[in-house]
């Protein structure tokens, strides 16, 4: 019996086949995230529902009607997914596509932190308010498309000279995207919780309400008083001091398993926005 024939090597070979497939599926859907793109993805998957259900109880009109809608419907996912197709392919061309290195990843989670500490710290002895959301699991597509795109490396003086008062991007919020400013002056959904408290301005009511709909970590720094905040899953941190606020960033952005214990007890010792 010749080698490859062997039923353990089949088996093998179909599962390696379906876990390489899913895991394919799973990075086009990493892609995608947080776009409008899966939107029209949900759309996609209600027509095929439908196809079904007209063949199911033999709906000759809605069954013709969903078969052209299928037969034209590839080169209309080509066109309306293009954006998302083009960004997968530039990623597959630069090696991106498939695993990172876990040293490049740890240098770059290390080096968004201290750009995001050395812009807060100057804004804050300076009272230049501030608004930086930095996105984690949750796309934030849909908000970087409220606000001027950048796409720009991340640096703390970049940071810094965007919140400049008086500036045409210092309103509204900066998104960042792994080590990339993705847009300034974006506009982020406030908050309607009743539990704020009243002496809470514009930019703490947008980062809490982001932090309702998303899992992203929000910054404010307080125009008024210089104080620096931080959201996440609608639970506010204010008046954080340099050392508290470095600690906050390190256990959120970098992935280290060591020090998820001590991020989540952080939370749990979190000031109730209730209590302001």
């Amino acid at each position: 019996m010749p080698f490859a024939d062997l039923p353990i090597l089949k088996y093998l070979a179909q599962i390696v086949d379906i876990v390489l497939v899913w895991y394919v599926v799973y990075k086009l859907i990493m892609v995608i995230r947080g776009t409008k793109a899966v939107q029209l993805l949900k759309g996609i998957f209600v027509i095929i529902i439908v196809k079904l259900f007209s063949d199911f109880f033999h709906l000759n009109a809605l069954s013709l009607m969903m078969d052209t809608v299928i037969t034209w419907g590839f080169l209309a996912i080509i066109i309306i997914f293009q954006p998302e197709l083009r960004r997968a392919l530039e990623q597959l061309g630069r090696g991106k596509f498939f695993a990172r290195s876990g040293i490049q990843e740890e240098e770059e989670q290390k080096h968004r932190v201290d750009a995001i500490i050395n812009a807060t710290n100057y804004m804050a002895k300076r009272r230049i308010g501030a608004l930086i959301s930095i996105e984690k699991e949750t796309g934030m597509g849909d908000y970087i498309e409220t606000g001027i795109p950048m796409n720009s490396t991340l640096t703390h003086e970049l940071l810094i000279n965007i919140f400049i008062p008086n500036t045409p991007l210092h309103d509204g919020a900066v998104i960042i995207q792994r080590t990339k400013i993705a847009a300034a002056a974006c506009y982020l959904p406030l908050s309607e919780s009743p539990f704020i408290s009243k002496e809470l301005g514009t930019r703490h009511r947008a980062a809490l309400g982001i932090s309702e709909v998303t899992d992203c970590l929000t910054i404010v720094v307080s125009e008024e008083t210089g104080g620096i905040s931080v959201t996440k899953n609608a639970e506010l941190l204010r008046d954080l001091s340099n050392e508290k606020f470095k600690e906050i960033l390190m256990k959120e952005l970098i992935d280290d398993p060591k020090t998820k214990t001590t991020s989540q007890s952080i939370w749990k010792r979190r000031e109730k926005t209730k209590n302001g």
